[in-house]
């Protein structure tokens, strides 16, 4: 039943047009130019700036809806107990 066992495939071999695999040197990124980093500064900067501003919208708008809240549970209450009594 069983045949001569198969014969391992040969590694394979490369060829002298193929591009090196993981040897070779790497090419260096340029320096950032001085303009191009001041440029990027300031994007930071600037989304820095929005997310704060924000953030205090946000924590302005939740100090309005709490207050709005807390005058609504008190007109309920006091309806509850005019209609109580």
């Amino acid at each position: 039943m069983g045949g001569p066992a198969a014969a391992p495939l040969p590694p394979a071999r490369r060829r002298c047009c193929d591009p090196p695999v993981g040897g070779g040197r790497k090419e260096r990124p340029k320096p950032r130019e001085p303009a191009a980093r001041l440029e990027k500064a300031k994007q930071k900067s600037a989304q820095q700036e929005l997310k704060q501003r924000q953030r205090a919208e946000i924590y302005a708008l939740n100090r309005v809806m709490t207050e709005l809240e807390q005058q609504q549970f008190d007109s309920f209450c006091k309806q509850m107990q005019a209609s109580g009594e």
